[in-house]
């Protein structure tokens, strides 16, 4: 007669649960780092952006090891990174302080969940991928504006903002159009995302010059990508029709106008 053996009990958690845990630790860790270290906790902000890939990793490692769709982690990085550098820009007020901590996690779980179907979708094609493109695109605009806002408030020479406007635009363009080519050969988006990337960088050393606010200036190439980018997307979709290409045009339209009313003329 065999002897039975004790199985100790086993403790896992799904993926969603995963997502749940890393959101609560990182915003915690956000809120403690910006409100209680202060302009200290500026570099810890680069540590919370890189366990934003850590952890993600750890919910979806099997995927992307299987998948090798390890552009997924672009996003997240400099969702993370954004957020936590755009904190030293607002009123330092708890109030303020929770509400961005709250609007950081339901950005960031929104971000997991799509990140997490584009990376299934590399394999098969799911009926959520379309919302997880617009949720990833969503997020990656913010995460312009915030990085653009910073880099314009620092008031570094142009050629420091020409070489951080082009790193993150490159990254956050190539992440982008990455969501749309999940299942194709991707060649040519190297070379599409360098020619946005230029037009943006371009864009960007013009408006160095130019007399108005940083917050104007991150609005502007933020409806500059938009409308690039958004076109891109509809190009290798193959529905560039009249009335789709108009909606991307009007939105430019409009951040120029934005861009000439809050220029301050004469000075």
């Amino acid at each position: 007669m065999s002897k039975k053996q004790r199985r100790l009990p086993s403790f896992s958690i799904d993926k969603r649960q995963k997502f749940v845990v890393a959101i609560i630790l990182l915003s915690v860790g956000l809120f403690v780092t910006e409100f209680q270290l202060g302009n200290s906790g500026f570099y810890v902000v680069f540590l919370l952006a890189g366990l934003t890939n850590l952890f993600l990793f750890w919910a979806i490692k099997d995927e992307v090891r299987a998948n090798k769709s390890y552009h997924v982690f672009i996003l997240p990085f400099f969702y993370s990174l954004a957020f936590g550098m755009f904190y030293f820009l607002t009123p330092t007020l708890f109030l303020s302080r929770i509400l961005l901590t709250l609007v950081y996690a339901f950005g960031l779980y929104s971000l997991f969940l799509s990140q997490n179907i584009l990376v299934v979708s590399s394999s098969r094609t799911i009926a959520l991928l379309s919302g997880a493109r617009i949720v990833s695109f969503v997020i990656t605009l913010i995460s312009f504006f915030f990085l653009t806002n910073i880099v314009y408030t620092l008031h570094v020479i142009v050629f420091l903002v020409i070489i951080f406007l082009a790193l993150y635009t490159f990254l956050l363009v190539y992440h982008s159009l990455w969501t749309y080519n999940l299942q194709k050969a991707t060649q040519d988006v190297p070379l599409w995302v360098a020619a946005i990337t230029t037009c943006i960088v371009e864009a960007g050393t013009m408006l160095w010059f130019w007399p108005t606010s940083p917050t104007v200036i991150a609005l502007f190439l933020t409806g500059f990508l938009y409308t690039i980018v958004g076109l891109s997307h509809i190009w290798f979709e193959r529905r560039l029709f009249k009335g789709v290409l108009w909606e991307y045009v009007w939105v430019g339209c409009i951040t120029f106008f934005v861009l000439l009313l809050f220029t301050q003329w004469g000075k």
